[in-house]
């Protein structure tokens, strides 16, 4: 599925309570859309703002951090719709 390589390390991520990571953060941001798909995640310590910590996160990181959220929140809806899809 698109975009699992950004997932599947999220689902892990947050089941050992790392809620901080870039999986974890884009899970927070669709929790509600992948949970009604189905998925099966902690849902308890999600990231308040999701949004805003990824993208801070990624200005710490990287200089072209806009493009990059952008490209990852591409990803993340790529892996929603194969998900909403599968049957």
């Amino acid at each position: 599925m698109p975009g699992a390589e950004l997932i599947l390390p999220g689902l892990n991520d947050l089941a050992h309570g790392r809620t901080n990571t870039v999986g974890s953060l884009l899970i927070a941001i669709a929790a509600t859309r992948l949970a009604e798909a189905g998925l099966d995640f902690p849902q308890d310590h999600l990231a308040a703002e999701p949004e805003l910590t990824l993208y801070a996160r990624l200005q710490d990181e990287r200089d072209d951090a806009y493009l990059y959220y952008n490209a990852l929140l591409s990803r993340l809806n790529s892996f929603c719709n194969a998900l909403e899809l599968r049957d």
